[in-house]
């Protein structure tokens, strides 16, 4: 972030952190797929979204969602995310579910937009709804560092947001993969922490 650093402009946007992504009774902990890094970002993200609100910032979440087809067992899904993960089934992070909501660590969101595909911005109302805001810096955290976060960071710096990207707020499934995609995406946007995003708001 800048020196003008104003939190009325700014948004901490929270990346996928959903109940049947991280929650211990969640689709993927019902799949296997988990990770201890990715279960301890709600608590580490908690003092920062609670500065944000307390500073007159926005707090925004996305919010993977699988639409329902017609038929009694079909889900709307990308061939792609069915063969990663064919535990995915109907009913899992439907809209309005309990699955698909933020976890409660983090709840609630100033704004909540539902997404289909690895960025936020792909096909939703993110950037009409951060604009009609006057949002115009993002402070990202969230999973998987490499999927949502990585496409969702691309995706705002080419819209010309001011984007800050948490290290320690951030998680993928490999330690590896994590460290990678932040280096990457050190050549678009400022890389920061918790600690340092909190001190920020501490001396407005």
């Amino acid at each position: 972030m800048s020196a003008a650093f104003d939190p009325a402009t700014t948004a901490l946007l929270l990346v996928d952190l959903q109940n049947d992504f991280i929650h211990p009774e969640g689709t993927y902990a019902r799949g296997g797929a988990k990770s201890e890094a990715i279960a301890a970002l709600p608590a580490r993200l908690r003092p920062l979204a609670g500065a944000m609100r307390a500073a007159g910032g926005w707090i925004v979440s996305t919010h993977f969602t699988l639409v329902p087809g017609r038929g009694s067992d079909e889900v709307l899904i990308g061939a792609h995310l069915k063969q990663l993960r064919p535990f995915l089934r109907r009913g899992d992070f439907a809209p309005g579910s309990w699955g698909q909501q933020l976890v409660d660590t983090l709840a609630p969101s100033d704004i909540a937009v539902e997404k289909v595909a690895f960025s936020a911005f792909y096909m939703s109302r993110l950037e009409w709804v951060l604009r009609q805001a006057g949002i115009r810096s993002l402070i990202v955290g969230g999973i998987v560092t490499n999927g949502g976060v990585a496409s969702t960071v691309r995706d705002a710096h080419v819209r010309e947001f001011e984007v800050t990207v948490l290290r320690d707020g951030c998680a993928a499934f490999r330690p590896e993969v994590h460290e990678a995609a932040i280096a990457d995406l050190g050549s678009i946007c400022r890389i920061s922490d918790c600690a340092g995003e909190l001190e920020r708001l501490s001396g407005l």
